[in-house]
């Protein structure tokens, strides 16, 4: 879907108004799960490896508008929770929708009908041969060394008096001038956890009877984890 804003502008210099138009591109999607990874062959035989997605079905838990909360999106639920695990105030929130809690929540716009609390949307939301993006949490791999954060070489070998520091990052520079170890400096540290977002990923087939999505190459996060898939 994209909107088209105009917007006028005022030209103190010269004291007149232009006018432009704008295209605000807005995403429509779904809540997935990763289930892994696999390989097809494709129609002219060649190997591609692809990543399978349980998409939904999401529930539409909630309907915002530009009156009441000053913008437009659709909240989604997926995956269903255990009652007793829900909070009374979470609870309240699903009943309204007249569905079960859910573990997963997320907001999507630019659908291109208008959706009510209850809609139900699955996996046919999407066709084959469609490119969608799909966002996740890289794993976390806790705190790494610049050989695996950032991929050094190290130092070197054994040799010429080195000793327990093949795999040391080396000088930091600036020792007279700044002084100081400069803000960006590639140094060790927490690895994985971020939010990737992997763009342009065809879609390779689509099962509607196990809510399973088919897109070529691979996402982020581990097996099981919650990924967003938009158009």
């Amino acid at each position: 879907m994209v909107l088209k804003l105009r917007l006028r502008f005022l030209n103190r210099e010269w004291n007149t108004i232009t006018e432009t138009t704008i295209q605000i591109h807005t995403m429509s999607g779904l809540i997935g799960k990763k289930i892994g990874m696999t390989s097809i062959f494709g129609a002219n035989g060649k190997y591609v490896p692809c990543t399978v997605i349980e998409v939904g079905p999401c529930v539409v838990t909630q309907v915002k508008t530009k009156e009441k909360d000053g913008y437009e999106s659709v909240q989604l639920a997926f995956d269903d929770k255990k009652e007793k695990r829900t909070s009374k105030s979470m609870q309240g929130h699903f009943k309204k929708a007249n569905t079960t809690p859910k573990r997963k929540l997320a907001e999507f716009d630019g659908f291109g009908e208008a959706k009510n609390l209850g809609d139900i949307i699955t996996v046919e939301h999407f066709a084959e041969g469609e490119l969608v993006d799909v966002s996740g949490i890289s794993k976390g791999k806790g705190f790494q060394g610049v050989v695996k954060r950032h991929g050094f070489s190290g130092v070197g070998g054994q040799t010429h008096g080195q000793h327990d520091r093949q795999r040391a990052p080396g000088s930091l520079g600036n020792s007279s001038y700044s002084s100081r170890v400069v803000p960006g400096m590639r140094m060790g540290g927490r690895t994985g956890g971020n939010t990737v977002k992997a763009q342009n990923l065809p879609i390779l087939k689509i099962m509607p009877e196990k809510n399973l999505l088919i897109v070529k190459g691979s996402i982020a996060g581990s097996k099981g984890s919650y990924v967003m898939i938009s158009k």
